[in-house]
């Protein structure tokens, strides 16, 4: 597969009165198109500030990043990027909600053909086809995160960074909208990395998984992941023989050097 992302040797420290705090150190990997990476590590070691380096948020200290071939200095429309809370308007309906970074493109007074198709298309896709005129209020915590997600996909992002899209969730709508939106992903074939706490949720969901040290953050180990499933889904692959194997695997690593 060709590699859409590259990371080279980034490092990356927070200035403060106090002194200087070192985040990442040397951190390289590359991402291939289609494929779904995860990164895992102990609390506070620097994971999201990885995303927000590679979005273009934060400008490493030390290295470089490649983005579809060319040197990465903003991440315009390439990268979409969703956070934790799904930041919808209560003001908005669900469709003005998912269209509103289109709007934001500059598309005033009103989206092309193709784009409101686009929009109709995930709606349906998503299950939120029939609450195109609700309020976010109306909805379920998951049926926002869709809209969310929804909203990112239609910029048409290169690579979609997810940083704990499902921590807001309780514990059975993670485990549904994870399942579901693994599925969607896969299934169009979208590039993602994944930042979670949540190991069986990495598994459930990546092709391959970095594990970070503890901070100054460096890649400490990198697991592939493959499960023998005829149809591979999240949900299936919590259930299947391998899933103890990396999870055991990947907390060993983790307080390895506890």
């Amino acid at each position: 597969m060709d590699s859409i992302l590259e990371l080279k040797h980034i490092s990356y420290s927070y200035h403060t009165p106090e002194g200087e705090t070192r985040a990442l150190s040397d951190i390289s990997f590359s991402l291939n198109n289609g494929e779904f990476l995860a990164i895992v590590g102990p609390s506070g070691c620097g994971k999201s500030t990885l995303l927000s380096i590679i979005c273009g948020l934060l400008d490493p200290e030390k290295g470089f990043i490649k983005l579809n071939g060319h040197y990465h200095q903003s991440a315009d429309n390439l990268i979409g990027y969703m956070l934790q809370h799904d930041h919808l308007f209560e003001w908005r309906t669900i469709y003005e909600n998912v269209i509103l970074g289109l709007e934001i493109q500059h598309k005033f007074p009103g989206l092309t053909e193709k784009e409101k198709c686009r929009a109709n298309e995930l709606l349906k896709a998503y299950g939120l086809d029939k609450f195109q005129k609700a309020r976010p209020s109306e909805l379920s915590g998951g049926m926002r995160q869709r809209a969310a997600l929804i909203r990112t996909l239609l910029m048409e992002p290169k690579v979609l960074l997810l940083d704990e899209p499902f921590s807001a969730l309780d514990y059975q709508t993670r485990l549904n909208v994870a399942d579901d939106i693994g599925q969607i992903l896969r299934r169009e074939k979208r590039t993602a990395i994944l930042v979670t706490h949540d190991l069986s949720e990495a598994i459930s969901l990546a092709d391959r998984i970095i594990i970070l040290s503890k901070r100054p953050a460096s890649i400490q180990e990198t697991i592939r992941i493959k499960f023998d499933l005829e149809n591979d889904t999240p949900m299936l692959r919590r259930n299947a023989p391998e899933f103890k194997n990396y999870f055991n695997l990947i907390w060993k690593e983790l307080n390895e050097n506890e």
